[in-house]
């Protein structure tokens, strides 16, 4: 394996897989089904969970999915399947999370967008919630901003501000900034509230390759805490894999992110454990771990007409 000088960052526990500081780069992804049907959510985190996934994120949005979240657990328990399982809340995660404690409870990580959790709010009541009920179950918090859902509050001092000075910067560095600006504003919050810095992982989420590399590449810089990795919209089939592969590689060369995920959008009945199998790729390929036999096989052209090597390497490495 390359030796990869990584950069140092805070390790969190998440339900036994530790992210961060010199622990391997952990592979997670994410279930696209309706969480208030325990049958077909179980089924695709087993699934996700067989192909390698390391942690397994679901959609926590409604009260029916918060109720289901303890029976998810507990029937992922009862086959043997031990992964991670993380809530991704929104809106409504302050409501749900104190409405339903044993989703709380269950859940082995909360997922917090601070551009949503308070939207329309001169305060931040709503993620303090959220935050005091990860301190109160034990859960480590993953502080992750979406460009399409940053603080328009914040984005628009930013913006006043850059105005005001000699050489204003253009739109999309500006806006990059809140970008990264939220995510740590928000994780000193969290710490104010009690939290400790070894139960938080930052991400700031963009659909742009550029801008992905310029935002991870600022809050490394300005911060230690453990860094999630994901090119957000990545898009359908070819097209998602190049861009998730060309903005991850890129950072993870740099020793930038502690834990990776290819947001892919799968095609209709498509195979959700794509996404796994692509985060496995890009870190294997970079020689950073290592998951199954890699196989040399001809590309194939005019001077070859035999098919017995490709289909042994496909054989191997399927």
């Amino acid at each position: 394996m390359a030796k990869i000088a990584r950069r140092k960052s805070v390790a969190v526990n998440v339900g036994g897989v530790k992210v961060g500081g010199t622990n391997p780069i952990v592979v997670q992804s994410m279930t696209n089904t309706d969480t208030a049907d325990v049958t077909s959510t179980v089924n695709q985190i087993m699934a996700l969970a067989r192909a390698g996934s390391e942690l397994v994120r679901i959609t926590v949005n409604t009260e029916a999915a918060a109720a289901a979240v303890p029976k998810i657990v507990d029937t992922l328990n009862m086959f043997g399947v031990r992964v991670p399982v993380i809530g991704d809340f929104h809106y409504n995660g302050h409501i749900l999370l104190r409405k339903y404690p044993d989703c709380a409870r269950a859940l082995a990580k909360y997922r917090i967008n601070p551009g949503n959790v308070n939207i329309g709010k001169k305060h931040d009541d709503n993620f303090r919630t959220m935050i005091e009920a990860a301190i109160e179950y034990g859960k480590p918090v993953r502080i992750g901003v979406n460009w399409g859902s940053l603080d328009g509050a914040l984005l628009m001092r930013m913006m006043d501000e850059n105005n005001k000075l000699p050489e204003p910067k253009d739109a999309r560095e500006v806006t990059l900034d809140a970008i990264v600006a939220s995510a740590l504003l928000s994780a000193e919050a969290a710490e104010r509230y009690g939290l400790p810095r070894e139960r938080i992982i930052l991400s700031a989420k963009v659909s742009g390759v550029q801008d992905l590399i310029d935002a991870y590449r600022a809050m490394a810089a300005r911060s230690d805490y453990a860094l999630h990795l994901g090119l957000t919209e990545a898009g359908l089939g070819a097209k998602g894999i190049v861009a998730t592969t060309a903005a991850l590689s890129v950072l993870l060369q740099e020793g930038i992110g502690d834990t990776i995920r290819a947001s892919l959008t799968p095609l209709p009945g498509g195979d959700r454990t794509e996404e796994v199998f692509v985060s496995q790729q890009i870190l294997q390929s970079l020689g950073i771990r290592s998951f199954a036999p890699q196989v040399t096989a001809c590309p194939g052209c005019g001077r070859t007409t035999s098919t017995f090597f490709q289909d042994m390497a496909d054989q191997i490495q399927n």
